[in-house]
């Protein structure tokens, strides 16, 4: 059995400061047009959790699931 990983964004709780942005050791979050921040580049994520540690607002979380 392997493990799937990826990023979730709410944007709903989002603010946009970009602290996550600054903090992304891969350059894998942009800020949108809007303001929001986006997994620009999802292939390059480590998942390190640099950015669920830091976002005050908790709008990132690093998903783990089982994959069969």
């Amino acid at each position: 059995m392997s493990r799937r990983k990826f990023l979730e964004v709410n944007t709903e709780w989002c603010k946009g400061c970009g602290i996550c942005v600054a903090f992304c050791p891969k350059n894998v979050l942009e800020l949108d047009d809007t303001g929001k921040v986006i997994v620009a580049r999802p292939g390059d994520c480590t998942y390190c959790g640099d950015c669920e540690i830091r976002c005050p607002d908790f709008a990132i979380v690093v998903v783990t699931e089982e994959a069969s």
